[in-house]
């Protein structure tokens, strides 16, 4: 039997200026890092892929923020806070520009449906009730 639900892990990557790590991808625009979750894969290790593959940055994920689910497109998206511990900025085929933004300046950037969202609340500590620490 088919699965339900894929499952995809993404990052919110904070710098030591405050600034969010975007990608633009070629077809929801400007957006940010994260992928499906491979087979055999953790969470933690898909989000730490995915930003690497689409944005070239190494990153250390410092937080857990949540589960959302798209009933519609059958995808459970799990969310984590990071930061930037090596690498550069590369494009990809899957992100046409990548680039650390302030983060109002990013969040109106962000226009593909929730992701904005979805930020907004990750960057917002008091609404983690099960907020863990790696």
């Amino acid at each position: 039997m088919a699965p339900k639900h894929f499952v995809s892990a993404a990052t919110i990557v904070l710098n030591e200026r405050s600034e969010i790590l975007l990608i633009k991808g070629p077809d929801r625009g400007w957006e940010m890092p994260g992928g499906q979750v491979e087979e055999g894969e953790s969470l933690k290790e898909a989000a730490i892929r995915e930003t690497k593959e689409e944005s070239g940055i190494d990153i250390e994920v410092t937080k857990f923020c949540g589960i959302f689910q798209n009933v519609s497109e059958c995808i459970c998206n799990t969310m984590f806070l990071a930061r930037p511990v090596g690498g550069r900025l590369t494009t990809t085929p899957e992100s046409l520009e990548v680039g650390f933004f302030p983060i109002e300046t990013a969040l109106e950037m962000v226009t593909w449906r929730n992701f904005r969202q979805r930020i907004e609340y990750c960057l917002k500590e008091e609404l983690h009730p099960f907020y863990v620490e790696f």
